[in-house]
């Protein structure tokens, strides 16, 4: 996929015209349409006026080709992150309504329980004793401060994942460190929940934050790897179209011979 042309064709092109003259004329074309000029994300030229205009060193931040696509993965992780702080979310409000209510719970499990044991005895399960209601029991069992604080505690994890999401949506640099850091400080937590109780969809989240890991360290060069922020900004400068422009215009104008000198033999 051409992720350049996708986005000018979602959003428009981005055209631009610097003040300085000579990377000026390499950005713009006569045609019998009148005056296209070159855009900074596509490369194509574009006919009417340009969108912006002012110095070189002014021009917006274009992002074009892998960049362009590390946004969209940055965007998916953080729609992935609003999901899950919204699930959380609703866990903490329902702990909290279980904090008011659980004896009536109670006594609504109870009845519940005794009205399938009949049923249960006839597939021999015994649901008495199960996993499950032992869960329902544990749950019930706790004690109001500790369920206000596993609230508590779900609110501060939603309201983190939520400033996780804001940042990898705005392609913010603090956003991608914040984003590692929590996931990593939770993956040993997810992986022992792993191993106390398997199931795909554990697995899948689990996953999903590995390789979020992996991928935003490598890629965005945290922490130092693979050059760090030095390498991660000029990888930044060089797939811009204004700079490719300027280095090639610098690299003519160092071909070009000095006046009055002739030429090179052969050249």
């Amino acid at each position: 996929m051409d992720w350049s042309l996708r986005t000018c064709g979602r959003r428009g092109h981005e055209t631009f015209a610097p003040d300085e003259p000579d990377l000026r004329a390499r950005l713009t074309t006569p045609t019998p349409a009148g005056e296209a000029w070159r855009c900074l994300r596509c490369g194509d030229f574009v006919i009417g006026p340009p969108r912006r205009s002012g110095p070189a060193d002014q021009a917006p931040e274009v992002p074009r080709g892998r960049l362009l696509r590390d946004r969209v993965i940055m965007r998916l992780l953080a729609a992935e992150r609003v999901g899950r702080a919204l699930l959380i979310a609703l866990v903490g409000v329902l702990a909290l309504h279980l904090r008011d209510s659980r004896e009536q719970l109670q006594r609504a499990f109870d009845n519940e329980l005794a009205l399938l044991r009949p049923v249960a005895e006839q597939i021999g399960w015994d649901i008495q004793g199960s996993e499950l209601a032992r869960g329902v029991n544990r749950v019930l069992d706790l004690s109001s401060t500790a369920i206000n604080w596993v609230a508590v505690g779900l609110f501060v994890y939603a309201g983190m994942l939520l400033v996780e999401s804001y940042g990898l949506w705005m392609i913010r640099r603090w956003g991608e460190y914040f984003s590692v850091v929590v996931t990593s400080v939770f993956l040993p937590l997810e992986i022992w929940e792993l191993t106390e109780k398997f199931t795909w969809l554990k697995v899948a989240l689990t996953a999903v934050n590995v390789a979020a890991v992996i991928w935003l360290v490598w890629s965005k060069r945290l922490f130092g790897v693979r050059g760090g922020g030095a390498a991660y900004h000029a990888e930044h400068s060089e797939e811009s179209l204004l700079t490719v422009e300027r280095a090639a215009l610098n690299e003519n104008r160092g071909r070009t011979p000095a006046a009055g000198v002739p030429p090179a033999a052969g050249s």
